[in-house]
């Protein structure tokens, strides 16, 4: 029996209530989900909190609290556990903002994974404000980045998983990284000309006006 072989059959009797193939899927699968975890926060600040066996430990519980689901395969298994250290990352990312009211940005490697043309370090926040966009544009493409970034899966199993051929998944990834890349390069842009000297007169100048406004008004 193949590896993909087992997993789907520890899965689907998973999904039919055998207890005893919980422990032996997550020993199947541990490694793998370990392994896309490590990816994902290898370029983290060395301060951060969360760590790869943190992240596959949180998935893995909200993954065996997803009752609902109707558990087929291996790839069906890893789309859904990319959506859920999507979320993961994301909250986390949020409370460390919090926590430092907005203070350093959690920044993320993305060239490896979305292209040499990207920027090197992206804010979590902006990529998945970025994602969210790009999904109510072209869902598919969406899938299809948040699969490939936050699974780790080729384009082969990304493929496998979305229902598509390959060289469809390819002309989509190019797609998708065209426009993210786009959209993110837009953001920093913006936030950049806020930052600069000329951007904090103009702000200045504006907050002025509004006040000079309010004054006015009261007179």
């Amino acid at each position: 029996m193949s590896h993909e072989d087992d997993v789907t059959g520890l899965l689907v009797a998973w999904g039919q209530g055998d207890r005893a193939a919980d422990s032996r899927l997550i020993a199947v699968v541990y490694q793998d989900l370990r392994c896309v975890a490590r990816r994902r926060l290898r370029a983290e600040r060395p301060d951060h909190s969360l760590a790869p066996t943190a992240l596959v430990h949180e998935a893995y519980l909200r993954l065996v609290d997803l009752r609902r689901v109707r558990w087929q395969n291996r790839a069906q298994f890893f789309a859904i556990a990319a959506r859920l250290m999507r979320q993961i990352l994301v909250d986390h990312a949020r409370a460390h903002v919090a926590a430092k009211r907005g203070g350093a940005d959690w920044k993320m490697p993305l060239a490896d994974d979305l292209g040499a043309t990207m920027p090197r370090d992206v804010d979590l926040l902006d990529l998945d404000v970025a994602l969210g966009k790009l999904a109510t544009i072209d869902a598919r493409l969406g899938d299809l980045v948040v699969l490939r970034f936050f699974g780790g899966m080729t384009v082969e199993e990304a493929a496998e998983s979305l229902g598509l051929s390959a060289a469809t998944v390819k002309r989509d990834w190019s797609r998708a990284r065209a426009w993210l890349f786009r959209e993110l390069r837009r953001v920093v842009n913006e936030r950049d000309s806020v930052r600069s000297p000329a951007g904090e007169r103009r702000l200045t100048n504006r907050h002025t006006a509004h006040h000079t406004h309010r004054v006015n008004d009261r007179e």
